[in-house]
């Protein structure tokens, strides 16, 4: 089933698969909503407190999209500024499909761009960063604290040490990337903004806070 909605003035072909967001318009960009799954339980997503609407877009995915669903979706990617790997979950999670969808719309002149949670080596025990180098523009990564014991408050990842595993993640793709940016929430409890941007300058990257409840 295919409709037709007109956000910000531009037009977005979705396709729904038993009714769900694929892809959604905000701020002229596309974002692709690819998977519900992470690798973190962050107590301030609106996933686990119940909230999946984004922006007037519902985001709670009944299954997967497959990568030529992700394409219709998404249609000429040209018309808007960026391509956005985000939805309420962690694209790295479908890594395969993620190569795919962003080396095809990479061809059709898109701007990628990914947001994530740099856990991606951790989870394949491996440095992925290389595959992102020929069709992923910029990244944005969710730090979100200053120290590890702070993350763990607020992120409650699945996996150890990952305070750690995001830094060294953001080290070995600024090898293959040159636009990285590190971003925290302004607002959560005891994370001292300031602090995290300093981690953004030892990296190397650049720094952007972001809102508390803010969220598209």
């Amino acid at each position: 089933m295919r409709v037709t909605n007109k956000m910000n003035g531009l037009q977005l072909s979705e396709t729904f698969t038993n009714m769900q967001n694929i892809a959604y318009v905000l701020h002229g960009n596309c974002y692709i909503n690819m998977t519900n799954r992470c690798t973190l339980r962050c107590a301030f997503c609106p996933k686990f407190n119940k909230q999946w609407d984004v922006k007037g877009y519902l985001l709670r995915l009944k299954s997967e999209p497959d990568t030529q669903e992700i394409l219709t979706a998404v249609g000429d990617p040209t018309r808007y500024k960026e391509i956005v790997f985000c939805g309420l979950g962690e694209p790295t999670l479908r890594l395969k499909e993620l190569l795919i969808v962003a080396t095809q719309l990479k061809l059709q002149g898109a701007t990628i761009r990914l947001n994530t949670d740099g856990l991606a080596n951790a989870v394949y025990k491996k440095d992925i960063t290389p595959l992102l180098k020929n069709c992923v523009d910029s990244i944005s990564v969710s730090l979100n604290a200053h120290h590890t014991k702070l993350y763990e408050k607020h992120c409650r990842p699945l996996i150890d040490n990952a305070f750690y595993a995001v830094q060294d993640f953001i080290r070995t793709a600024r090898e293959h990337i040159d636009d990285i940016t590190i971003t925290a929430i302004d607002g959560l409890p005891e994370v001292d903004i300031s602090a995290c941007e300093k981690i953004a300058a030892t990296l190397g990257v650049k720094f952007r806070s972001r809102i508390l409840d803010e969220v598209g």
